[in-house]
C-alpha cells in the first residue's frame, strides 16, 4: 500500500525523534532543496547530511500542531527543541512547506523562530 505524503513525513520525522538520520534521509530525493527563510539553503542529500550531523546534537524534540496536505505539498507547524552547540536547549516555532516528488520529499521551506520554552 502507498503511503500518503503525510504518512511519509510522519515517518520520517519518526525517524529523526529516535536519532536515525539516515532513517530519515531514506525519504528524501538525492537533489533534495533545503530553504530555511532568511538563513541558508541546503542542496542534495549529503549537504543536509553534514546539516543533521551538525545541528542534531541530539535528536531534536518536536511537538507537531498541525499537518495539512494538498496534491505535492505537505504544510507542517509546531514547535521544535534543539541543544546548540554548547549542549543548551533552544526551542524554536516552525512552518515547514514540503514539496514531494514520486513518493519523496524534494523540497523545504521552513520558516523557523526562536521562542521562549517548548
Amino acid at each position: 500500500m502507498k503511503l500518503s505524503n503525510k504518512e511519509i513525513l510522519e515517518k520520517a520525522n519518526a525517524a529523526v525523534t529516535a536519532g536515525d538520520n539516515e532513517g530519515f534521509l531514506s525519504f528524501c530525493t538525492d537533489d533534495t532543496i533545503w530553504t530555511f527563510v532568511g538563513d541558508e539553503t541546503l542542496r542534495g542529500k549529503e549537504a543536509v547530511r553534514q546539516y543533521m550531523d551538525k545541528a542534531y546534537i541530539e535528536p531534536p524534540k518536536f511537538m507537531v500542531e498541525n499537518l495539512i496536505a494538498e496534491g505535492d505539498f505537505v504544510a507542517a507547524t509546531g514547535k521544535i527543541s534543539m541543544k546548540n552547540e554548547e549542549g543548551e536547549p533552544v526551542d524554536y516555532s516552525y512552518c515547514d512547506l514540503w514539496r514531494f516528488k514520486d513518493g519523496k520529499m524534494a523540497e523545504l521551506k521552513a520558516f523557523v523562530i526562536e521562542t521562549q520554552g517548548f
